[in-house]
Formats: C-alpha cells, structure tokens, sequence
C-alpha cells in the first residue's frame, strides 16, 4: 500500500509529538553531570545513596551548590553519615522552581525535607525556612538556625514542572542538628535504639534469645527492621512461648530483611521479600504492599501496618508494625478430615425377564494390546483400572481385535 506525501508527513509528524510525550524518569546524577561545577555535590549524592532516593521520588527540589560550596563543607571532616543529614536537608520535599520561588504566598514558606522524612531530625530540625526578599533575593535557611537566612538562590539549573527542580544555592545552609555527629553504622546498638522507642518488648526478645547477633551481623550490608510495638508483642507472647527453640528463632529473624529500604523505597516497591528467616527451601517471605502512603507486610497468616520510622539511614532502617509479623511455615495446617464413602447406586427393580449377557470376550495376546495415544491428539485406546483395582480395555482397536480373533476361529 502507497501513502501520499501529505499522509506520510501526518503520520510522521504525530509520531513525533508520541514520543515528545514519552519522558524517562528524572535522573538527578545525568541533570548534574552536565554542569562539571556541581561534580562535588555530584559524587557525594552518588556516596551516600542520596541519589537513589532522589530519583524515586516525584515532586521534589535539589538546592546544589557548586564545588566551592561544597570545599567548605568537607573542610569540617564530617563523617560521611553526617554528610548525608547535611545534604538531606538541601533536598526539599515539593516543588520550587524560580518563578515559584518569587511568588511565595505571603512572601515566606516552611518545608519539609529528606532529613526531616528520615525521622532523624530532631523536632522541626528538618524543615527549611525560604523567603522572598528585596531586591529580587530569595533567602533559604535551616528552621532551627534561628531564623538565619544564610544561603541565597542563584540560579535554575534545570526543571521539569512539576516533577523535579535542581536549583543552586549561594552555600551550604547550616544546621547544628545535621552536623551532629553521626555513629557509623557498626557502631549502631539496634535494641537500645528500639527499646528507647516504644520496642522495648521486642528488642528484649531479641537480647534474650539471642537472635540480636544476626541482626547485627548484616548492619554494614545493608539490614531493614520491622518492629512490632510493645503492646504489639505482649499480645502475641503467649503464643510466642508455645513456639519451639527454632520457632522461636526463626519467628524473630522474619522481621528483618538484608537490604535497605528507605521509605521511598518501600512506597514505590510491591512485592515478596525475603528475610533474615529464609534458608533455601524455607522461604520466610512476605509481601510488601502500598498504597499511597500506608504500607502494609502480608504474610497470608497475617497482615501489619508500618505506623512509623525510627531510623532510616542508609544502610539501616527501623520501622515499627502495629502486629507481629507470623510466617506461614510455623502455622500447621489442619488436617483435611476423609470424605464420607459415597452410597452404593441403588439398582432400579424390573418387572422384565432379565437380560441374558454375552460370554465374556476372549483374551487378547500382548501384540494386540492397544497403542497409546498418537501424536496429533487421536483419542487413544488405553487400559485402566476398573473399580475392583483390576483392568479393564477400551476403544475402537480392542473391539476390531476382538471381530479379528472370532473370524479366525470360525474359519479354522
């Protein structure tokens, strides 16, 4: 078939504007490649993971700062955990592209940011202050550094409405509760941190039976923990204690995972995980479901929800559950009671003289036993067990062989 020219430019011309409208998801490592000024701010986004988490979230802003900015902030010798927190502020929690930024409702606006999401941040330590200011300035400012505006916008690096802004910023705002020291992570004391935290039940659990250890062991590897509350866990204790030494075990390393998973991760991730539970055959796995921003751990026995942080920092996570988590494998399944023998089919009574039955046919040598089924989906003529456990034959062979045997003896 032949088009004319003026439908093959339509044809073209709609092709393109199909694929003007297919966009990848926004990469903030690419945006920033492109300008060698931000390559400082690049890498360490890159060291710290940062860059994952950027890139799974929508509606977000990147205030970055050129490799100046970032020389002072490395000349404190932070730790690269600390530099996270410090970084994870300068990653705003909504959309603030230039004109945005000059049109702030009543001239000033708080936000959110990734440090405050990590639930690490103290209080309201994790919000940034931005302000229009005289001039044509527009200030930005850590909430907790008292009301100082110490890093100003200049200038849009690149936007994508109203998914993604990367602007650059004067400087590194400053923050005294991002600065703090941060322990690494195998300096991490996992049950203290949940027994101070409303998982105390838990985590003594833990302690007790010794299962901490492998808790531990995966810290530096990356490890998520779902922390069933106090109240929780002593609901559930009674059967807990009816588990065996290994249930016992195994039901406490099914709340935690090898991987990290920050939050972002798990509100944009369904699926079945594995667990620090599973060994081979054993499977100790469970299903991670979302929608919106609840999400919930289904195991088939039982279904929890994740009703808050209490520490999300790459590479653990902490997370407390309204539930105790139980795995299929430590559930027996009840037994399938034996059906009832059916009735024996009543014989319907007669008045006729009773049918006289053909002899019984001969027997068939094994030559003659019937094929199985043929390639092309012919029915085939098989033998099956009757009803006695003995065999009976069937199908158009068996009877030919049967005529064929007969002719034979009534012409001999």
């Amino acid at each position: 078939m032949q088009l004319f020219p003026a439908a093959t430019g339509t044809i073209a011309l709609s092709l393109l504007l199909l694929l003007a409208g297919v966009t990848d998801a926004h990469n903030i490592t690419s945006i920033l490649a492109k300008n060698p000024d931000f390559s400082i701010f690049n890498q360490f986004l890159t060291l710290t993971h940062l860059a994952v988490e950027i890139n799974q979230r929508e509606t977000i802003t990147i205030c970055t700062v050129d490799n100046g900015g970032m020389s002072d902030l490395l000349s404190k010798q932070l730790s690269i955990y600390t530099i996270k927190n410090v970084l994870s502020l300068h990653v705003l929690l909504d959309y603030f592209g230039a004109q945005k930024l000059h049109q702030i409702t009543n001239g000033t606006a708080l936000t959110a940011t990734m440090f405050q999401a990590t639930g690490s941040a103290p209080g309201s330590s994790g919000f940034v202050n931005i302000t229009d200011l005289k001039g044509g300035k527009v200030g930005f400012g850590a909430e907790s550094n008292h009301g100082n505006l110490d890093a100003t916008f200049v200038k849009s690096v690149e936007e994508i409405p109203y998914n993604i802004s990367v602007i650059q910023i004067s400087k590194i705002m400053a923050s005294a509760e991002a600065e703090a020291p941060t322990p690494g992570p195998s300096q991490l004391n996992l049950t203290s941190l949940m027994s101070k935290q409303g998982c105390k039940v838990f985590a003594d659990t833990l302690v007790a039976s010794g299962a901490e250890q492998t808790f531990d062991d995966n810290i530096v590897g990356g490890l998520t923990v779902f922390c069933p509350t106090d109240q929780a866990f002593k609901d559930f204790m009674p059967k807990y204690k009816n588990l065996t030494a290994d249930g016992k075990n195994s039901l406490l390393l099914y709340h935690g995972i090898p991987v990290y998973y920050s939050m972002p991760m798990l509100k944009s991730n369904n699926g079945v995980v594995n667990t620090l539970a599973t060994d081979g055959a054993n499977n100790y796995d469970f299903t991670i479901q979302n929608d919106g921003e609840l999400v919930t751990l289904e195991t088939k026995i039982v279904t929890a929800k994740i009703t808050g942080t209490l520490l999300d920092k790459q590479p653990v996570a902490i997370y407390t559950i309204d539930k105790v988590l139980v795995p299929k494998e430590l559930v027996k399944a009840s037994p399938t009671p034996t059906p009832a023998p059916a009735p024996a089919p009543k014989v319907a009574k007669s008045s006729k003289a009773p049918t006289k039955h053909a002899p019984p046919p001969p027997q068939v040598p094994e030559s003659m036993s019937p094929e199985p089924m043929s390639p092309d989906g012919e029915p085939a003529d098989q033998t099956v067990a009757d009803d006695n456990g003995g065999v009976r034959f069937n199908g158009a062979r068996w009877t030919v062989a049967v005529l064929s045997v007969l002719l034979l003896t009534l012409l001999i």
